[in-house]
């Protein structure tokens, strides 16, 4: 298997490009390299020979149908994306050119190579675009998203993945390209950006800052160990049904404060010696507007489709993550470094 992975420098990207590797297919890391793509991601298959890097926009169609014809993949993975929902708040302009323009660009390029296959290739292709949870919107206390639950989406970015999604089916519903469609809870794990909530929460305690928590801290989110959340992408695309959609789910659910005060009774244990409770840190701030108050997956369908389940419980992927950004300041310092990429957005304060 020749798996081409959009955005495989990411976060998500990043790790199932790790684990393709690791299962012997071969990879293309198709990625932009923007702000939140780090080549330390990649580090450990860099040097393998299954392992190929294009830097390529996916809103470049020449770039595109050139990287199909050289690397030849047999599926493609769609992970590219803008993804932090306060960045969307602020500046939406750039999660609808990249998540809807760029999805129709890559669907389009990805048509044009799908009619030159032929036989077993053209049989066994498939598109697999990779969406999230928030495109349901907000839960209230009880229930789970199933894939029967309507699009109700709430914050630009959710918009703009809600719209990828549709675009995704409407090219196989008009045009017959083999998609599928699997949609995840929060992701956590290594290589994360240092602007999402754990990482930044395990980074500024570490340096003593203030752990800003929105609201009360009363939002619900059911968080996936991401290398779970890897190892089902790959059974999806290698055998999910055409046409069909994956919920994929950590059964974690945990308020935001729960989160956090987890993460600072593990440094404290982890870094014995500091004087008081890292949870004196926690500082509640102004929420973000349209803050959905809960998300949770039932991935029962996808568990007994194709056999995969956690495998890692949260309080021990929590534990494994802390102890991975304690290890590994050198991966993420510099990107620290860079206030404006992990500095507070999301207040509203601009809509260009």
């Amino acid at each position: 298997m020749k798996l081409l992975v959009t955005g495989g420098s990411g976060f998500i990207g990043s790790a199932v490009v790790r684990s393709a590797i690791g299962r012997g297919w071969s990879v293309v890391n198709l990625d932009k390299l923007t702000y939140a793509a780090t080549a330390g991601s990649t580090a450990a298959v860099a040097d393998s020979d299954r392992y190929a890097l294009e830097q390529v926009d996916i809103c470049d169609a020449a770039a595109l149908a050139a990287a199909f014809e050289r690397t030849q993949p047999d599926a493609v993975m769609h992970l590219a994306a803008e993804s932090h929902v306060d960045r969307s708040i602020d500046g939406p302009a750039e999660f609808i050119n990249t998540n809807i323009v760029g999805t129709s660009v890559l669907l389009g390029a990805v048509l044009e190579y799908f009619g030159h296959l032929t036989g077993d290739r053209a049989e066994s292709f498939r598109f697999h675009h990779v969406s999230t949870d928030e495109v349901f919107g907000s839960l209230g206390l009880d229930g789970a998203f199933t894939v029967d639950t309507p699009y109700d989406p709430h914050s630009p970015y959710s918009a703009s993945k809600a719209a990828s999604d549709h675009l995704v089916s409407a090219w196989h519903h008009t045009y017959g390209l083999p998609v599928i469609l699997s949609n995840c809870s929060n992701n956590y794990g290594p290589y994360q950006f240092p602007e999402k909530l754990i990482p930044l929460m395990i980074i500024n305690g570490m340096h003593g800052d203030p752990l800003p928590v929105y609201g009360k801290g009363e939002n619900v989110r059911d968080w996936l160990y991401v290398e779970d959340h890897a190892a089902a992408l790959l059974e999806i695309v290698s055998r999910g049904e055409i046409g069909g959609t994956y919920l994929i789910g950590g059964g974690a659910e945990r308020t935001n404060l729960e989160v956090v005060g987890g993460v600072c009774d593990i440094l404290d244990e982890l870094r014995a010696g500091q004087s008081g409770s890292h949870r004196d840190g926690i500082t509640f701030v102004a929420d973000r507007p349209g803050h959905d108050l809960r998300y949770a997956i039932d991935s029962s369908a996808t568990e007994a489709a194709l056999g995969w389940s956690p495998s890692v419980d949260f309080e021990e992927g929590l534990r494994k993550t802390v102890q991975w950004y304690l290890d590994n300041e050198g991966w993420w310092a510099p990107l620290v470094e860079r206030r404006d990429a992990v500095a507070r957005r999301g207040l509203g304060a601009s809509s260009g």
